[in-house]
């Protein structure tokens, strides 16, 4: 059998199948129970949003035998034979846009029905209909036989004469809800046994952008390039921005970490995604951080920051159409808000944020020191000294037998974490390679600076995890490919390391060029 795509395999047969669109099935529903069938009919809306497949169902219902509470029976000879019934008639006015186009529909609209109560014309794109075949129409679509339907649908309503809607009940199709896109796209995965994360269906769901269609011909895809739908996979073909990137990007601007800033920013524009769906994504996220202030009485000046950043963004957002550098742009109007003085915020304003929860992400105000809050739970704070330390400490014992036997460990754990869905882990972990490995030490390099900053934000607990399901105990560190350039640029075979104690390191005094100075060599540093 010929493989079907997923929007096609899917296309609803009745008005309880049709996804959102409640106002629309309410009305054509009671129009068949009460027998109040108009004469002609105008649907318009975005692509993707169900026009076609409600005029299908429409035209089902009408002539179907014992229709069912406004509903087609699907049994009757009608609903059997309804996709080649010769009294429903398609058109794509997009290629069949002539004069001579329309008037074939009226030399043929007296031929009566061949076996069904209602012959129905189903008239997709309408607007590209040329003036001359509009003129020829009018008449007919004012005053048809009453055994005709005519159904019209458009995605440009504004293109359609003022004549021709005035002879039509219109129906607004509007963009489909997030959510019933992702309950639909769930359906669909489990239907046809195609292994998902949910946080995945949730980005395609975003991507769509109210379209169904656009979400199961997505689905499609990567359904086919993957066993498994995930964010990796939708990173690689489509490219696209987690919530957890963007609470670093919100965790910089507040801190005023300007290289923090543009590193993530530039990191997310290599996996390709759109700067109109980042802006949109980043809109979503910032305002969901905004309510969230609100309810958890977040002081005013960190909400009214937030605010302009909003405000900036939908501004930049409306401008693309006509900017060829939206994501230099972009870049330009959050670095503005770095050591702004109209739109600072204080420590203790960060410090309520994070504690209340308004960002996800394990990071402390303070990124120039290391702190370990209680038993139960602690996070180590970045810095360059830690970084500098922690690759000192994994070179002192480092050989390839540790790596091998690591890498067996390593991959254990992945195995563990997939099996128990652990998406925060699995994120950072399987897009993370150990490139030297001692035998408590290991390094890993991460193609993207946004997952070296989660996974180093996560570092205490991750290190937890990996000690309790492996059983044995390392210290890691997450470095870029960019970092580990710059390492290898200073690197000195011939030196003998030795272990340097983390907690020296832990206050602010410390400095980290003569850190630096003893791990590497004077004569090798290089400071940029």
């Amino acid at each position: 059998m010929d493989y079907k795509v997923l929007y096609r395999k899917y296309r609803p047969t009745n008005f309880d199948e049709l996804v959102g669109q409640e106002h629309v099935k309410k009305i054509l529903k009671n129009s068949v129970i009460n027998n109040k069938i108009a004469h002609a009919y105008m649907f318009t809306g975005p692509r993707g949003t169900g026009k076609t497949s409600t005029a299908k169902i429409f035209a089902r219902t009408l002539n179907c035998l014992e229709p069912k509470e406004g509903l087609p029976c699907g049994t009757c000879e009608n609903c059997v034979n309804f996709n080649t019934s010769p009294d429903v008639l398609e058109m794509d006015a997009a290629s069949n846009n002539s004069v001579d186009d329309i008037r074939e529909i009226v030399d043929n609209i007296g031929i009566a029905p061949t076996s069904s109560k209602y012959k129905v014309y189903i008239i997709d794109e309408v607007h590209m209909l040329s003036n001359q075949a509009w003129n020829a129409f009018l008449k007919t679509l004012e005053e048809p036989p009453s055994n005709i339907v005519f159904i019209l649908a458009t995605t440009d309503i504004q293109k359609v004469p003022i004549t021709v809607l005035s002879r039509c009940q219109r129906f607004d199709f509007q963009r489909i809800d997030r959510n019933l896109i992702f309950a639909n796209l769930k359906r669909i995965c489990e239907l046809e046994n195609i292994s998902y994360e949910e946080e995945a269906l949730t980005e395609v769901a975003f991507l769509s952008d109210g379209c169904l269609r656009d979400a199961l011909s997505i689905l499609d895809q990567l359904s086919k390039v993957s066993d498994k739908v995930d964010m990796e996979v939708i990173k690689s073909n489509f490219g696209t921005v987690t919530s957890a990137e963007l609470d670093v990007l919100y965790t910089f601007i507040i801190k005023n970490d300007l290289d923090g800033v543009v590193s993530i920013l530039r990191s997310i524009k290599e996996t390709g995604i759109d700067v109109k769906i980042f802006i949109d994504k980043i809109l979503d996220n910032f305002i969901e951080k905004a309510i969230n202030m609100k309810r958890k009485n977040i002081s005013s000046s960190a909400f009214n920051q937030l605010k302009k950043i909003i405000e900036v963004l939908n501004q930049l957002y409306s401008k693309l159409n006509y900017s060829s550098n939206g994501f230099l742009l972009l870049e330009l109007e959050l670095i503005s808000f770095i050591n702004d003085e109209e739109n600072q915020i204080s420590n203790r304003e960060i410090n309520q944020i994070i504690s209340r929860e308004i960002i996800k992400v394990d990071t402390e105000v303070d990124v120039n020191k290391m702190i370990n809050t209680n038993s139960e739970h602690q996070i180590y704070r970045m810095n360059e000294d830690f970084v500098n330390v922690r690759i000192n400490n994994t070179f002192v014992n480092c050989n390839k037998e540790y790596k091998k036997s690591f890498s067996e460990l390593w991959n254990n754990f992945i195995k563990n974490l997939k099996s128990e869905n652990v998406i925060d882990f699995l994120n950072i972990v399987s897009k993370s390679i150990p490139q030297v490995v001692s035998d408590s030490y290991a390094i890993f390099l991460t193609k993207s600076e946004s997952i070296k900053i989660v996974g180093n934000s996560k570092l205490y607990d991750l290190e937890n995890r990996f000690s309790a399901i492996t059983g044995s105990s390392y210290k890691f560190i997450f470095i870029s490919d960019d970092d580990w350039k710059k390492f290898m640029e200073s690197y000195d075979k011939t030196k003998k390391y030795d272990i340097i104690d983390e907690t020296e390191y832990i206050n602010t005094e410390s400095n980290s060029i003569t850190l630096a100075e003893n791990i590497f060599g004077n004569e090798n540093l290089k400071i940029d």
